[in-house]
């Protein structure tokens, strides 16, 4: 994982210095607008890739399996992460599913499981589905055990254990957090524990959303530990307390550029997946899911203007 994020970085400093190289010497007007058109194109293809968790949709997901699929496609989203080893009228088809989603332009990247679909009783079986569809993470979506002063030591070591399991397989294990896992403990916190406690082929799925629900700060987060935030969560969890935030990305007022920045520079971020819990304004779930993906569009868009400048 470390070595993805390393290749990232060198790339990003290749490019300056050939930025600074083109600007101190005496080319053309012409070849230097090349140069230029040349890095932007690099610089574009250090973006991750923008995905959408599924639990987003998940009601219109359980009544129409392949609309809904084909409607977060027409929104532009790359790829889709799945939940709770769900996948409709493919659930025993697993070649076409991915069939499906190639005609619809989206890749099974990954998907949020629990524990127990990797049972011994349940692992081939559940291992060759995945494979087959083409994804190559498997993110535990949530363990009580791992905001427990006990537990997480288990969870720490299922972890471990499980990367190793799956490794042969092409397939890496993560964990994604909610706010509990940001409760104190050992001097820091239990996400900071499960991190400093995995191997470094464990991803950390970092939810912004939740992650500032609990007063941390996911820029910080994904610079403690790079290469590890592989794929990430945007999102916005509003609070009670908190007036006139919205959960729409893009029209809440945060910095969402400098979290994009983190992810290339640090975190290694392959695919950011925007994930939508919360609905305003009578929106439904596809609409929420749509207004979001427009505003990350939007930071997408002056990232790529501003690097080459």
């Amino acid at each position: 994982m470390k070595k993805i994020a390393s290749l990232r970085l060198t790339i990003l400093l290749g490019l300056m210095f050939l930025m600074s190289a083109c600007y101190g010497s005496e080319k053309s007007l012409e070849t230097s607008d090349q140069d230029a058109q040349q890095i932007q194109s690099r610089v574009q293809q250090t973006l991750p890739q923008i995905g959408v968790q599924l639990w987003s949709v998940k009601d219109e997901l359980r009544k129409d399996f392949k609309g809904t699929l084909e409607a977060v496609a027409a929104m532009g989203f790359e790829g889709v992460e799945f939940f709770g080893h769900e996948f409709g009228e493919f659930a025993n088809n697993p070649t076409g599913l991915k069939e499906f989603l190639g005609k619809n332009n989206l890749k099974a990247e990954s998907a949020h499981v629990q524990f127990k679909h990797l049972v011994p009783e349940v692992f081939d079986a559940n291992v060759a589905f995945y494979q087959a569809i083409g994804c190559d993470m498997l993110i535990i979506a949530i363990d009580e055990r791992a905001w427990d002063p006990e537990g997480v030591h288990e969870v720490v070591k299922e972890l471990n254990l499980m990367a190793e399991k799956l490794a042969p397989y092409g397939i890496a294990i993560g964990y994604h957090n909610h706010a509990m896992e940001f409760d104190d403990f050992q001097s820091a916190t239990y996400w900071d524990f499960i991190a400093e406690s995995t191997a470094d082929n464990v991803i950390l799925q970092l939810d912004v959303g939740w992650t500032n629900y609990a007063g941390k700060n996911p820029v910080e987060y994904v610079r403690r530990y790079p290469g590890r935030t592989l794929v990430t969560h945007y999102k916005i969890r509003t609070q009670e307390d908190k007036q006139n935030i919205t959960p729409i990305i893009g029209q809440d007022g945060y910095d969402w550029g400098a979290l994009l920045s983190a992810n290339i520079e640090f975190g290694g971020t392959l695919w950011v997946m925007v994930e939508q819990e919360e609905y305003p304004n009578g929106l439904t779930s596809l609409e929420a899911v749509a207004a979001s993906k427009k505003g990350l569009d939007s930071y997408l868009t002056k990232y790529t203007v501003a690097q080459p400048l």
